[in-house]
């Protein structure tokens, strides 16, 4: 019986699977670089404010503690947000006629919450309390970077899953001394590993609870 087909379908053949497996290869890739880019995560980008308020002024020029306008984070869920009281004690005095600050002066005259923009907005779907973070010695900076260098602030992190999931998977690698949790410039030793871990000891920290789903999806 003679070849139905020639010799060259063999090579198309193979060359078709060969291409079709690069270009389901590649939009794989392409959906995750798209998923893990700022512009899904939102990593890294700002977001319009009533006031401009800069963290790169107040926090690493002056100093204050995170603790000063987030009065809460070490006992609440959420870190809280100053009062405008909170600011009013400072810019009565300072900057107290400035144009950039008379949503301040409103809402503290109206007694009316400035209304900001989330920037670290998790979703419904996820359990993040800030307390126990921070009393287990998660810093601060670790979660939204160094706010002490961000005019505007920005999302110092993706907050995805698997974002979550490394540090959950190994948290003795950002672990630290109470003494260090709102040291906005620390920076892991060469001895971070085994310092971690002992801190890990000290607060009974386990790895496989902080890996299970209803840890963070209850």
């Amino acid at each position: 019986m003679s070849q139905v087909f020639p010799p060259i379908v063999n090579t198309i053949s193979r060359v078709s699977i060969l291409g079709a497996g690069f270009l389901i290869g590649g939009a794989v890739w392409l959906v995750a670089s798209i998923f893990q880019s700022p512009y899904v995560s939102r990593e890294g980008v700002t977001r319009p404010q009533p006031v401009a308020f800069s963290h790169k002024t107040h926090v690493g020029a002056l100093g204050l503690d995170c603790r000063y306008c987030h009065s809460f984070v070490e006992e609440s869920a959420t870190a809280g947000l100053p009062s405008t009281k909170t600011c009013m004690a400072c810019h009565s005095q300072i900057l107290a006629k400035s144009p950039l600050l008379e949503p301040v002066r409103d809402s503290y005259d109206d007694d009316l919450p400035i209304a900001w923009t989330r920037v670290h907005d998790l979703p419904d779907f996820v359990r993040f309390d800030h307390s126990i973070h921070v009393n287990q010695g998660v810093g601060c900076s670790s979660c939204h970077g160094r706010v002490d260098r961000m005019p505007l602030m920005a999302q110092g992190s993706n907050l995805q899953m698997d974002w979550c999931v490394r540090c959950h998977r190994q948290p003795e690698l950002a672990l630290r001394s109470q003494s260090e949790v709102f040291d906005i410039s620390w920076q892991p030793g060469p001895d971070q590993e085994q310092r971690g871990r002992a801190l890990m000891s000290e607060n009974s920290i386990r790895t496989k609870p902080l890996t299970d789903c209803s840890i963070c999806h209850q």
